[in-house]
Formats: C-alpha cells, sequence, structure tokens
C-alpha cells in the first residue's frame, strides 16, 4: 500500500477529527540497535554463553525484554536461566540506555510537526529503560501517554495497551493511529480497532510487518504528517 493510498474503515467515513498519534519506540522513533546488542551480549557473556552480532538481535526485539533474552540465548522463556540472563540485560542497559541511540530519520520532524495534536508512546520495552532514553533523547514532542513492557498485564501485539492509552487521551480507539516498524504494531491496531501506519527501515523485517496489511506503509517518518493531516481534514 501507499501513503496516498485511501486504507478505508472509519477514517473514510470523516465522522471524527480528531485523531491521536501513537508511536512504537524502537526502529520506529530511534535506532537504539547498538544499545540493545551490547546489553544482550553483556547478559551472554556473563553467564558464558557466545555474543550474537548486532543484526541477529535485532531480529529478536518487538516482542519484551524476556522474550528477547529467551532468544538471544535458544532458551524457552519460562526457563529459569533467562531470569538471570534479564536481570544482567536489565541492568546494563539501564546504566547504558543511549551510549549510540540517535533518533531515526525523519522523526524529529515528524514529532515537531504533529506536535498539536496527542502523542502517546506504546513500547514492550521495559518502563525503567524506556523512561531513561525518553529523557536522555530529548524529544521535540511530549508525549500524553506511555505504555510500557510491564505496565499492563499484557503488550503488543494484544489491543490492551491501544485501549489504555485511548482512555489516557479521552479518545475512542477508533481515534488512534499506530505508528511502528513492527507487525506486534499493526497487528495491536487491528485488534483494538485503531488505524495502523507501517514505516520501512526499523528493526522489525519489513516482510512481517507488510503481513500484518498496516491500513498505510511509508518509506519514512518525514512522510507521517501528510498521512494524518489528510486524515485530520476528512470531511
Amino acid at each position: 500500500m501507499s501513503a496516498a493510498q485511501d486504507p478505508g474503515g472509519p477514517a473514510r467515513l470523516g465522522i471524527s477529527v480528531r485523531l491521536g498519534i501513537v508511536f512504537d519506540l524502537d526502529g520506529t522513533l530511534i535506532d537504539s540497535r547498538a544499545d540493545i546488542a551490547n546489553a544482550v551480549n553483556h547478559a551472554l557473556a556473563a553467564q558464558g554463553g557466545a555474543t550474537l552480532t548486532p543484526s541477529e538481535i535485532a531480529g529478536y526485539v518487538g516482542d519484551g525484554a524476556r522474550l528477547l533474552m529467551a532468544r538471544a540465548a535458544r532458551l524457552a522463556p519460562e526457563s529459569p536461566v533467562v531470569d538471570a540472563l534479564l536481570s544482567s540485560f536489565l541492568a546494563y542497559y539501564q546504566a547504558h540506555p543511549t551510549d549510540h541511540t540517535l533518533l531515526v530519520p525523519g522523526a524529529h520532524e515528524a514529532l515537531a510537526q504533529l506536535g498539536h495534536l496527542p502523542l502517546a508512546l506504546c513500547t514492550n520495552k521495559p518502563r525503567a529503560v524506556t523512561d531513561a532514553v525518553l529523557a536522555n533523547l530529548r524529544l521535540p514532542a511530549k508525549f500524553r501517554a506511555v505504555v510500557a513492557g510491564g505496565d499492563l498485564p499484557r503488550n503488543k501485539p494484544d489491543p490492551l495497551p491501544l485501549q489504555h492509552i485511548a482512555q489516557m487521551l479521552s479518545l475512542n480507539v477508533s481515534e488512534l493511529v499506530m505508528v511502528g516498524d513492527g507487525a506486534q504494531d499493526i497487528l495491536c491496531a487491528k485488534a483494538a480497532g485503531a488505524r495502523s501506519v507501517g514505516v520501512d527501515g526499523g528493526m522489525q523485517a519489513r516482510d512481517r510487518m507488510l503481513e500484518a496489511k498496516p491500513d498505510v506503509f511509508l518509506p519514512t517518518l518525514a512522510d507521517l504528517p501528510r498521512v494524518i493531516e489528510g486524515w485530520v481534514n476528512q470531511s
């Protein structure tokens, strides 16, 4: 799908011009590959395991820290060894949240241009690390709601995080736009009844994200304000 394509659904009806924009974090707003890889490899090495390449680790990101470490160690998520790996990973990552992390191209401009709308963040990254990243990066827009991994009983792709954000913003879920680079983001939006925008170039595999069928697919976040403006101005 292209940005110019009408995604249909509630947007086509022109019932509401209120929109809340919900962003994923890793791979969507920030390039955090190196810092995540360093934290994962620190934890693996501390347990005597073999380290992995950043590109391999990036493929394991998206479903929360526990599943990330389980995948990296080739263990079942419920394995007690994952407890020690997770503890080591979180301690290192909280101490080094943004050594190499930067905003992705187009993120600064998109956030600045959309700052007049209710903005929110929905990530499966653990809360403590999320807070550290947000504090260090000095983003150009303030999020009115932030839901991080572990804040709720279920993470993306379950619809609960978006449902909770809708309540926090005093909006209907159908008035939210979920913007992300992964299938988890798109599936979460679909399950909740929200619009979805997939962005290329993130940490997630493009094919997997496209298989989830986002309403709109963009090559860069720089194109997002134009899409949102079109939805807001529909009548």
